[in-house]
């Protein structure tokens, strides 16, 4: 009688072991590495069906990750966008509200702050690109590693690095792989807890110089994909040339993509250290675009618009198993630049501060069925000399209508994403245009106002 019930309870002990061992599994905090490619449009990958560029290691991520078709940023604008991620809040909230706003330090706290104060090793590593002519003490932070070269731009080639605010030599000529190296030191070394890298790249940004290896290698590739109304003098015309570049458009599309490739080749290499140090599958890896890239549909050139090509950005996540049980598979969610923070906290345990205006997409990477935005708010405020050309305005984006309302100089404008998905026909001069403002508008004020989004002037 003692005997069997001995051993009743040496059952019973052995299950709460092993039903305890999964949740343990679950509950120890990954690692996490972000990377942030500078204007990496949304469709620029072999996985999205591109027909010539070669990315196999971001396709390989969606393979066996979580691929967001419907991703975007809030503000479509190197310093804000990168600014959102870090903080999970809109260019309303943080501040940098163009390129030529400055980084806050004492108002903005990153989620690298957050994950540090939690046991993490952290890094930002890459493209920082807050004007002031210096780099920031950047709270949280283990390892810094930046540039200010072209105010905070950087260079492809042989551009100054600073290591935690001091000069250091280059080790490698090539921007990329350089700041991929650093990287790769940061996941190599010893350390107890878990570790967050986020990993900012300079490319794919203009000048577009690819390495030399890769240099011509789509000098004959064929662009009749592009859009009927694109040609090689969009760079040219209609004031486009204050996007930064005088060359034509068809070359600098090619050596956007040559570069692209080398962002590739980069992450590869970062893949399979981490591989080779058993720690891939302990790894949440997120990746994505600061914003897209408008490459002459409606004869524009560059980004600042609140049209798809401009907003939309590839955003991939791979992360182990009890994280994404059905790897390999694509979300029609929308999910936004402000969700990083949130969505990182959220997995690494950490409480989501009520100062992040993002919401986490942890769920819908568990569960392909669970819900995600009907709508949000698009906002860019002035960039001038950049973007000066773009009236300041928000746009409202549901799953089937983008309705823009500009502060000055333009109408609005309303298109149906279902049936005009490349923006063609603006229906606010139509007769569907009253009953579709009286539709729009309030749900364009409730989001401004929930998210104190404010208009050019506004303090």
């Amino acid at each position: 009688m003692q005997a069997s019930i001995l051993r009743y309870l040496f059952f019973v002990i052995l299950l709460v072991i092993a039903s305890a061992l999964p949740l343990v599994a679950a509950e120890k905090k990954p690692n996490i590495v972000f990377i942030l490619t500078d204007d990496h449009r949304w469709d620029a990958l072999g996985v999205m069906g591109h027909p010539f560029v070669e990315t196999p290691n971001m396709d390989r991520l969606a393979r066996e990750g979580v691929l967001f078709e419907n991703a975007f940023v809030t503000t479509s604008l190197c310093s804000p966008s990168r600014a959102s991620f870090l903080t999970g809040q809109y260019a309303s909230a943080h501040g940098v509200r163009n390129n030529f706003s400055r980084w806050n330090p004492e108002k903005n706290i990153t989620f690298l702050e957050h994950l540090k104060k939690a046991g993490y090793a952290t890094a930002f590593i890459g493209k920082w690109h807050m004007p002031g002519g210096r780099l920031p003490g950047l709270p949280g932070v283990d390892l810094f590693v930046s540039f200010t070269k072209k105010d905070g731009q950087g260079d492809y080639y042989n551009c100054p690095i600073y290591v935690n605010h001091r000069l250091t030599p280059n080790r490698k000529a090539y921007i990329t792989e350089e700041l991929t190296d650093y990287a790769i030191d940061f996941v190599r070394a010893e350390r107890k807890g878990p570790f967050c890298l986020y990993l900012s790249h300079k490319a794919v940004h203009h000048d577009w110089k690819p390495p030399a290896h890769l240099k011509g290698r789509y000098r004959k590739a064929d662009l009749s994909h592009l859009a009927p109304e694109s040609d090689k003098y969009n760079t040219w015309t209609g004031l486009n040339w204050l996007e930064g570049t005088m060359g034509n458009m068809h070359a600098v599309y090619r050596r956007y993509h040559e570069c692209l490739v080398s962002v590739d080749e980069q992450l590869g290499r970062l893949i399979t250290v981490l591989e080779q140090n058993d720690l891939l599958d302990s790894t949440v890896i997120v990746y994505a675009g600061d914003n897209g890239y408008i490459w002459g549909e409606h004869r524009l050139y560059a980004k600042h618009y609140p049209y798809e090509e401009s907003i939309r950005i590839p955003y991939i996540v791979r992360a182990p198993r009890y994280l994404i049980p059905e790897p390999g598979r694509r979300a029609r969610q929308m999910v936004l630049n402000i969700d990083l923070a949130p969505t990182l906290l959220e997995i690494a345990g950490v409480p989501v501060p009520a100062s992040m205006q993002g919401q986490s997409f942890a769920g819908i990477l568990k569960d392909r069925h669970a819900p995600g935005r009907s709508s949000w708010v698009y906002e860019l405020f002035r960039d001038f000399p950049f973007g000066g050309r773009v009236p300041p305005h928000k746009a409202l984006r549901t799953e089937t209508y983008k309705y823009i309302v500009w502060e000055c100089c333009r109408e609005p404008e309303i298109y149906d994403l279902a049936n005009d998905p490349r923006e063609l026909h603006n229906l606010f001069p139509t007769p569907r245009g009253p009953s579709l403002v009286e539709q729009l508008e309030p749900e364009l004020e409730r989001i401004k106002q929930q998210y104190g989004l404010r208009e050019s002037g506004q303090p």
